[in-house]
């Protein structure tokens, strides 16, 4: 069965290179496409979707539709994942996108739409409850962390560091493993090490510990001020 999804975004040239990249998907199926808040809820309402990628600014508002339409979802329909195209590589809305959870959500950069593969691979985790936040926006999280001279980020030995960008990215233990040449048994005792470093509760969830990892992350990016472009 394909993965039925509904897209809103309200630039046109935008929202129409986005459905027709998908369209060219065989397991996603375009069901509505939306250009407003209200007109991206009627639609789920109506089409029942497995998935929604919507854009993080639109009207009625242009403020944080696209937040707001995952925080009423995780309500009324738990069950449909949700991507969230940005411009914005601030964690500040990352951050409110986890707010109600991390399972079945995920926020991507609009430039990634250039290089379709991570979209896609957002789309199909979040359809299987998984998440994932992109890189970009996880790499300013650390880098802020570690500028701090009190950081437990400066403990953390280089395997370590490439370990916790990938986890942030919400890729699993076999994941890691590959990308690192290792086995999976050496990637949990790193994380476990990650984390006692950290001072995190393990989290054996990978959902629960995405969440864990980027709010511990955006500690040093509120204490500084904050980074990169303001939402």
């Amino acid at each position: 069965m394909p993965i039925r999804l509904v897209l809103a975004e309200d630039h046109y040239l935008v929202r129409e290179g986005v459905r027709r990249l998908l369209e060219g998907q065989p397991d996603i199926e375009v069901v509505a496409v939306c250009d407003d808040l209200d007109s991206l809820l009627g639609a789920v309402d109506r089409e029942a979707p497995d998935v929604v990628v919507t854009d993080v600014r639109m009207p009625p508002g242009h403020s944080d539709e696209g937040i707001q339409a995952a925080r009423r979802l995780r309500e009324t329909r738990p069950g449909v994942g949700v991507v969230v195209l940005s411009q914005y590589a601030n964690p500040s809305y990352a951050l409110a996108l986890l707010d109600t959870g991390s399972a079945g959500r995920a926020y991507v950069l609009k430039e990634r739409v250039h290089d379709p593969d991570q979209l896609i691979a957002a789309i199909r985790a979040v359809s299987e409850g998984g998440s994932l936040i992109d890189p970009k926006v996880v790499e300013g999280l650390v880098a802020d962390r570690a500028r701090a001279k009190t950081s437990p980020l400066n403990e953390l030995t280089a395997r370590e560091r490439d370990v916790l960008r990938k986890m942030a990215e919400g890729r699993n233990n076999a994941s890691i493993a590959e990308d690192l040449v290792v086995t999976e048994r050496s990637v949990e005792k790193v994380i476990n090490s990650i984390f006692m470093k950290l001072g995190l509760t393990w989290e054996p969830a990978v959902n629960k510990r995405v969440k864990a990892v980027i709010l511990y992350l955006a500690e040093g990016d509120r204490d500084q001020g904050g980074s990169g472009t303001q939402p």
